[in-house]
């Protein structure tokens, strides 16, 4: 009896050295298991505990968001998109019902930001594109026809007006450049119909560049909750005031999976005031092609190029910009960020990098007449006017730099001169970019490109 007793003893004995063993050298591994969902207990949420603790906190009241909301609300508008559509039935024809076409209505929804007392709206391109009839609600549910002052669709923002008799409420833009990553933000718009809806996150990241949005762009990056119908709502700082226009999400859901992008206030201001002055946005550059080999922090200058009348850049290939006006520069998406902020004219401070040195040169930004198709990866130019004379042209883009390797198979080079793109016919380096930026090539289906070869003989080729 001793015996079994003794072995009893030791196997207890063996196990709380196993045991012990085995927290000190295993038990951090271990995942936190997850407490079944009928044992999760709720308490109410201005729960404080008796006792105090040694860790330091923050005290929700010190971020308070019912200010920022109380004065959004108001000025966030419910934009409805109202086009008519053409439908082909063949089936009409064959039963005898008419010419096969059936027009229909087509209702589309989003939100839009109220600016200035007197009506103006801004808003997503893509929230008013292909209106027959723009109807706004505000949030004291009056209604109101809208027009269309301009649009931009690069950068995808457009400007409404609405017709008042009273001054209304509208939220001032802020300098998107000074908010820092970490910082509060408020979304407010309307999500599935859902009217004056906030939802709160902090900046993510700045100078956002959305791969296959078909544009480089220089987006806020939130993790406030954004939905279908928010397109063209506030992203707001905890003062109330306007940071971004929310504008898209990344998700394979159409719904919010974590993260939401806005057009930096700057950016939106800017078109804004080109808009109301010039019908169009004026596009400002440095003059420079881009080294898109260089992959280390700032941005490289490929080539310079120094227009006939224009004050001669300071600018040298190789020069790595570091900063424009004191503002950090990482990547392209945030030089094109600043300069989208810009007008041609303006001079901005540029801290570059040359032979391990760091210089400032302040540089008078020229007017926009280059134009990168990120699909292709080719850089283009509007043909001069002794270039039209000589090919009888009325218009084309001339290539002036190939970044796509692939090309060369088809033996595109530097000087091709685009005159058709899918058997249309181009008129402008502007027109060219976006004829293909926005064609369906990449998805199977080739692109059907004429030029003028550097002999001056028309080639044609179908781009795969």
């Amino acid at each position: 009896m001793k015996k079994f007793f003794s072995l009893i003893g030791m196997a207890v004995l063996g196990g709380a050295i196993t045991l012990g063993g085995y927290k000190v050298f295993f038990e951090d591994t271990l995942p936190a298991e997850k407490l079944p969902l009928n044992s999760v207990q709720s308490v109410q949420t201005n729960y404080k505990p008796a006792f105090k603790t040694n860790t330091t906190s923050i005290n929700a009241d010190v971020i308070d968001f019912t200010v920022a909301a109380e004065k959004t609300i108001h000025s966030v508008v419910h934009v409805k998109n109202i086009s008519v559509r053409t439908q082909f039935n063949p089936l009409d024809i064959f039963f005898g019902n008419g010419s096969g076409t059936r027009k229909y209505e087509q209702i589309g929804t989003g939100s839009g930001v109220i600016i200035s007392p007197d009506g103006y709206i801004v808003t997503n391109n893509h929230v008013i594109e292909g209106a027959n009839d723009l109807e706004i609600t505000l949030n004291n549910k009056k209604k109101y026809k809208a027009e269309i002052i301009g649009a931009d669709k690069t950068n995808d923002i457009a400007l409404l007006k609405i017709n008042v008799d009273e001054e209304l409420p509208y939220t001032p833009f802020a300098n998107s450049d000074t908010i820092k990553i970490g910082e509060w933000v408020l979304a407010v718009g309307n999500p599935y119909n859902l009217t004056s809806t906030v939802t709160a996150g902090i900046v993510s990241a700045k100078g956002r560049d959305l791969e296959g949005n078909g544009n480089i762009e220089s987006f806020i990056q939130t993790d406030a909750a954004v939905n279908p119908g928010n397109s063209g709502g506030a992203l707001v700082n905890t003062r109330g005031e306007l940071v971004g226009i929310n504008t898209a999400i990344s998700s394979k859901t159409g719904s919010f999976v974590g993260y939401s992008f806005a057009v930096p206030s700057n950016i939106a201001n800017k078109i804004v005031n080109d808009l109301l002055e010039f019908g169009m946005v004026q596009e400002a550059i440095l003059g420079i092609s881009v080294d898109s080999r260089y992959k280390e922090e700032g941005v490289k200058v490929g080539e310079v190029f120094n227009e006939e009348g224009a004050i001669k850049s300071p600018l040298k290939s190789g020069d790595i910009i570091k900063s424009i006006n004191e503002v950090k520069i990482s990547k392209f998406s945030e030089l094109r960020g600043q300069l989208t902020a810009k007008r041609p004219g303006d001079t901005v401070d540029v801290t570059i990098e040359r032979d391990g040195k760091l210089l400032k040169k302040k540089i008078i930004l020229n007017k926009r007449n280059t134009y990168i198709s990120r699909v292709l990866n080719i850089s283009l130019k509007d043909l001069s006017a002794k270039e039209k004379q000589q090919y009888n042209l009325k218009g084309g883009a001339k290539i002036i730099e190939v970044g796509n390797e692939n090309l060369s198979y088809y033996g595109i080079k530097k000087g091709f001169i685009i005159i058709k793109i899918n058997n249309k016919i181009v008129l402008s380096a502007s027109e060219a970019q976006s004829m293909i930026d926005n064609s369906n090539f990449g998805s199977g289906n080739p692109l059907y490109v004429e030029f003028i070869n550097l002999q001056g003989e028309i080639e044609s080729y179908g781009i795969r």
